[in-house]
């Protein structure tokens, strides 16, 4: 098991393995978000009390679960290299801190447009789940600045890792604030005691929506992770033999 972990650690394996595993991603994440967005928008029942603005979820939703999702690949992958000192775990913690920064903010987006005619403003402070997401989008553009501030590769891995694993507290925040707090947000919907609250012709479309996304971020993951390897591993011996059968190739 160990020398399997040590063969997907390597950086030219990892480049030759995501080059095969990001097409199919691709399509799969295609599939998905098209039948979501085709049987969301155009098929699905409008709700009973919100109407057709309920429909926003089917991206909402997507975003605000990937922005968690993306804040905690990112720790976990930074904590790895920080104590393992896996360069290619800083990598991934690398690669996933901006597409989390995307998926924060069009949480964000379209949670205030969706706030708008339900709760009768764009924005409310006093709400904890919006005020932490919020936070978290800060903490995404403070983990890219830092990185960015400190041209020494190695010392811009170990503060960015410390800055990611402070930042994790808040992503459990996110998660519990409507049932810790008084909150503008419903309760959980989708994993909840009695199974989901929500009728099958809306809850296939947001299940394939949020499958899509997650699809697509892993996409888009190993295609930023490639051109990180690439970066760090640039002075290697195998990053010159792929560029010269590259040129040979042309």
């Amino acid at each position: 098991m160990w020398k399997i972990l040590q063969k997907l650690a390597s950086p030219p394996h990892f480049y030759q393995l995501a080059a095969k595993i990001i097409p199919w991603l691709a399509v799969s994440a295609l599939l998905l978000i098209t039948y979501g967005t085709v049987a969301g928008l155009f098929f699905a029942p409008a709700d009973y009390q919100q109407g057709d603005a309920f429909r926003i979820i089917y991206v909402h939703v997507p975003a605000a679960y990937l922005s968690m999702l993306a804040y905690s690949v990112m720790a976990i992958s930074a904590g790895i290299g920080l104590i393992w000192r896996m360069k290619l775990a800083h990598a991934v913690a690398a690669g996933a801190a901006p597409l989390g920064a995307w998926f924060t903010f069009l949480a964000l987006a379209t949670g205030s447009i969706w706030g708008r005619p339900m709760w009768g403003t764009w924005w409310e402070w006093g709400d904890p789940r919006l005020t932490s997401e919020l936070i978290m989008l800060f903490l995404y553009f403070g983990y890219m600045a830092l990185r960015a501030a400190i041209d020494d590769t190695q010392k811009a891995d170990r503060a960015g890792a410390i800055l990611a694993l402070v930042g994790a507290v808040n992503v459990p925040i996110i998660h519990f604030s409507v049932e810790w707090w008084s909150s503008l947000h419903q309760g959980p919907t989708l994993v909840r005691e009695g199974g989901p609250a929500i009728v099958p012709a809306m809850l296939y479309p947001l299940l394939a929506m949020i499958f899509g996304f997650s699809l697509l971020f892993g996409a888009l993951l190993l295609s930023r992770v490639r051109t990180e390897v690439l970066y760090r591993e640039r002075r290697s011996r195998w990053v010159r033999n792929l560029l010269l059968s590259s040129e040979e190739s042309h």
